[in-house]
């Protein structure tokens, strides 16, 4: 089996960062207009073992028993990690065994409506979810999202998540001119914002090229 773990990289946000890797490229509940790993070629909200839990805990355990100096060791790569049924046995393996070591998870909220998948989250030190659209017409063009996932049932799930997580989160908006800037857009965001109170709040803008050419 391939390694399910990437870098370290020297992150701008998180420091000196191994990756952790999931589920196959391009596995994710959304297809978003920005993303710099591509389309998505399977749309699911499915959870399931992509790839054995026991083979991810081993190679951590293999690496990790080095004792590198890491910043973080991050939950994301080439598709929604929350989408692994073996996430939460992962991280519990982590914290039991390099308790040391800081977890960190890139996710885009859209399975935290399910109370399991929140629960095997609270772990993290640090979790860093998207938030792009309120209303279900700007969700829509931005994220694509599967056709059982709604704006508002992204949102109720992450502010859900804020109300349960101890522990930092960090907030990410990405702001496409002419879709969420709007006064209305914006607006519905500040909103949901101030409800969920981030410890952070990050604004993005197109810095790779996404999958679409039109994004400015």
């Amino acid at each position: 089996m391939s390694s399910r773990l990437f870098g370290p990289v020297r992150s701008r946000r998180l420091g000196i960062s191994l990756g952790v890797d999931m589920v196959p490229p391009k596995t994710c509940s959304l297809n978003c207009a920005y993303c710099e790993c591509g389309a998505t070629t399977s749309l699911t909200l499915t959870r399931k073992e992509y790839y054995p839990t026991s083979e991810i805990i081993n190679q951590l355990t293999e690496y990790l028993s080095s004792k590198p100096q890491l910043d973080y060791v991050t939950f994301g790569g080439s598709g929604e990690p929350t989408l692994h049924a073996g996430l939460g046995q992962v991280l519990a393996h982590l914290k039991g065994s390099f308790p040391h070591y800081r977890t960190a998870l890139l996710t885009n909220g859209s399975l935290f409506s399910d109370a399991q998948v929140r629960k095997e989250c609270l772990g993290f030190d640090l979790v860093l979810p998207s938030l792009d659209a309120v209303s279900n017409k700007a969700f829509k063009a931005i994220n694509g999202p599967h056709s059982d996932l709604t704006a508002e049932k992204l949102v109720g799930g992450i502010l859900e998540f804020g109300k349960q997580f101890a522990g930092t989160l960090w907030l990410e908006v990405f702001i496409l001119p002419g879709v969420n800037d709007t006064e209305e857009e914006i607006q519905l965001l500040s909103e949901v914002i101030r409800q969920l109170a981030p410890d952070r709040l990050q604004l993005n803008t197109l810095y790779r090229p996404g999958t679409d050419p039109k994004l400015q």
